[in-house]
């Protein structure tokens, strides 16, 4: 497949998936893409890491290696990768013009490869996966750092490629910071791997695992409820 046809998919794929023409779509998704919505769900996290380290340098080591993550996408994506490739979003793209559909005025700034939405949210995602080791919590937060990164497809600020790029990026750097982590941990810690019911194989209590998810719900339900107070 040449480079038109991989760029005709893009187009297709995007168009696929941006607009509905609902309002309570559009509203649910521009709550769902905002960072500000994840607050209480990272502090949540944060939560999770102090009340499962005994003291603060396993915490700081947390927090430290999350930030880097953030640090490497963000400051390679918006330094180097975007105003090197310079690629238009598609609410911007002169033959997209007319067919992407914006959601309530939304735009974007900046240029559109790759995402750091995307990017970001599976930093975070990918890290706190490995951190915790527990099947069903990372399964939950894959799709969470999915649905992220696809509301930029449904607002129409980001190609497909953007946001798997994004997706890749922020998974890659998520596994090179864990290692990172994992080293230093070694060297203040020999507890490895637990044995219970109680607790992942990392050590983290399944009960606070449960008050992060329940936290990611009621965020969910949240949006659902503004989208239906803004109609």
């Amino acid at each position: 497949m040449d480079l038109d046809a991989l760029q005709e998919l893009d187009k297709t794929v995007l168009l696929a998936f941006n607009g509905s023409g609902n309002l309570f779509m559009d509203y649910f998704v521009l709550t769902l893409t905002s960072a500000y919505t994840w607050i209480a769900f990272y502090v949540s996290l944060l939560y999770l890491v102090v009340k499962n380290n005994e003291n603060w340098l396993k915490i700081v080591l947390v927090i430290g290696a999350v930030a880097l993550g953030l640090m490497i996408v963000d400051g390679a994506n918006l330094a180097f990768v975007k105003p090197f490739v310079a690629r238009l979003r598609p609410l911007e793209a002169p033959g997209l013009q007319g067919l992407v559909v914006p959601a309530e005025h939304y735009r974007a700034e900046g240029y559109s490869f790759f995402s750091s939405h995307a990017a970001n949210a599976f930093v975070v995602a990918v890290f706190f996966a490995l951190l915790v080791r527990d099947r069903f919590f990372t399964a939950i937060l894959v799709a969470w750092s999915t649905v992220v990164s696809l509301t930029r497809l449904y607002l129409g600020v980001h190609y497909p490629s953007d946001v798997l790029t994004g997706m890749l990026s922020g998974s890659a750097v998520a596994v090179f910071v864990y290692g990172l982590y994992r080293r230093l941990y070694i060297r203040c810690s020999d507890k490895l791997h637990y044995i219970s019911t109680k607790y992942t194989r990392t050590g983290y209590s399944f009960a606070d695992v449960d008050a992060v998810l329940c936290i990611l719900l009621l965020t969910f339900i949240y949006a659902a409820f503004r989208a239906v107070l803004s109609i």
